[in-house]
């Protein structure tokens, strides 16, 4: 299921930051890399994660804000964050609602898959990449920071 060229599903949840984050609140002024991974802690969420986290400024550069989400609670995010300098909200999506509106729930696992959404400053989706298994992490930092370079 694509949703390029469609406007993002709303939602609002907690974050990791103490605030509830609402998707709409970005638009009109940045764009929003919507990161979803299975779960905290784990071996290739651990790579990935921290990687965005550290190129925040550059994606901030390119007018864009990068937001994890999974379905771990709000309690757990901040532990993984603290443990691994992950400075980027992580959101809570306790029941799969919203990986189910983006399409990348995986209900029989309990666990969203790994994707990645660009979601430019109107809300429209611009870019995704879901991949092929939970374990895969092919789309970096840089790929979705040229993406953004050409909106």
């Amino acid at each position: 299921m694509s949703l390029v060229g469609q406007t993002a599903p709303e939602f609002s949840l907690p974050a990791s930051t103490g605030q509830t984050i609402t998707l709409s609140s970005y638009r009109g002024h940045q764009h929003v890399v919507l990161i979803f991974y299975p779960l905290d802690f784990s071996p290739v969420c651990s790579m990935q994660l921290p990687e965005y986290s550290g190129r925040q400024d550059d994606f901030a550069d390119a007018g864009a804000a990068v937001l994890g989400i999974n379905r771990d609670s709000v309690h757990a995010h901040k532990a993984w964050a603290a443990e691994y300098g992950i400075e980027v909200p992580l959101l809570a999506d306790m029941t799969l609602a919203v990986a189910r509106q983006y399409g990348v729930a995986i209900d029989e696992r309990g666990i969203s898959g790994r994707a990645v959404f660009l979601i430019d400053k109107s809300g429209v989706v611009r870019f995704q990449h879901v991949e092929a298994k939970t374990g895969d992490y092919t789309v970096r930092p840089e790929v979705v920071l040229a993406k953004l370079r050409e909106l």
